[in-house]
């Protein structure tokens, strides 16, 4: 049976974080009949952090304001929800995390494995794999942004079972051919259709100390095809955006790509990364 999904697109700033606008844009995914919502990275504190005091400054508990308010709304609309959000962690470290939430219960929480650029001054890494969890929308896997760009990464939480992965994101906008996708977007689908998996992207917009940002949300089915956006524009900024589209969980299940070609049985691991570190 298919579900509704929802990618939540914010302009999200550091200096002026707001909350309310998480709030209003996850109750225009409800409305829509999303049962699963994804909000983008860093969704309640921003990303362009100057100092590693000021990351800690914004760094919250499991049991913080921001798990609690998700938590709340969650519950509110009987919807499964991923966002991310800046982790307190244990000893002192912070964490580039993203939380799932069913209907006003944590059900885990992922921490940011690949970090990009000055994130690995800022934050400590996750040591362990993808989150992947049985929910109400079939099983949901998460992992943040640059995450999504590790193929291996991509295809451990599919070999896991993962019917729908759920990537919160701050993709940056970088210079790109007039008329091209960005490259984060095709990767997206690249990853969706080489492993049979359903991913729904929650990118950010706006501009945040100089930085702007893509705004390329996109929920990409698992044929690689997107369902829904990419949300950005070649004519001006990316704005604020809730892109809703139906998915079949249950059709990730099958990884067959002919009658004679499956994603797992023809691949050949005993010939890969021979030789190489």
């Amino acid at each position: 049976m298919a579900i509704r999904v929802a990618a939540c697109q914010l302009a999200v700033d550091v200096d002026s974080p707001d909350v309310g606008a998480v709030d209003a844009a996850v109750r225009e995914a409800a409305s829509t009949g999303a049962r699963l919502i994804v909000l983008p990275e860093l969704a309640f504190s921003g990303y362009m952090f100057a100092s590693q005091e000021e990351v800690r400054r914004a760094a919250e508990p499991l049991d913080g304001p921001s798990v609690t308010r998700i938590m709340r709304l969650s519950q509110e609309t009987g919807s499964v929800i991923v966002a991310g959000f800046c982790e307190q962690g244990d000893g002192g470290a912070v964490h580039n995390s993203a939380m799932v939430v069913q209907d006003g219960e944590f059900l885990g929480c992922y921490r940011k494995v690949h970090l990009w650029d000055r994130e690995s001054e800022l934050f400590t890494p996750g040591e362990g794999p993808p989150l992947v969890v049985d929910t109400v929308v079939g099983r949901l896997a998460a992992m943040i942004c640059y995450d999504l760009e590790m193929p291996d990464w991509v295809g451990t939480a599919a070999a896991a079972g993962a019917d729908i992965i759920a990537a919160p994101c701050n993709w940056p906008l970088l210079d790109r051919p007039v008329g091209e996708r960005p490259l984060e977007v095709v990767k997206a689908q690249a990853a969706a259709g080489t492993f049979k998996v359903h991913i729904v992207v929650a990118d950010r917009c706006g501009q945040e100390r100089g930085v702007d940002w893509i705004g390329g949300s996109v929920i990409c089915e698992d044929t690689g095809y997107p369902a829904a956006g990419p949300a950005t524009t070649d004519d001006g900024p990316a704005r604020p955006a809730v892109l809703a589209a139906d998915l079949e969980p249950t059709s990730s299940r099958n990884k067959s790509l002919s009658p004679r070609n499956d994603v797992w049985g023809d691949r050949r691991p005993e010939l890969y990364w021979i030789g190489c570190p």
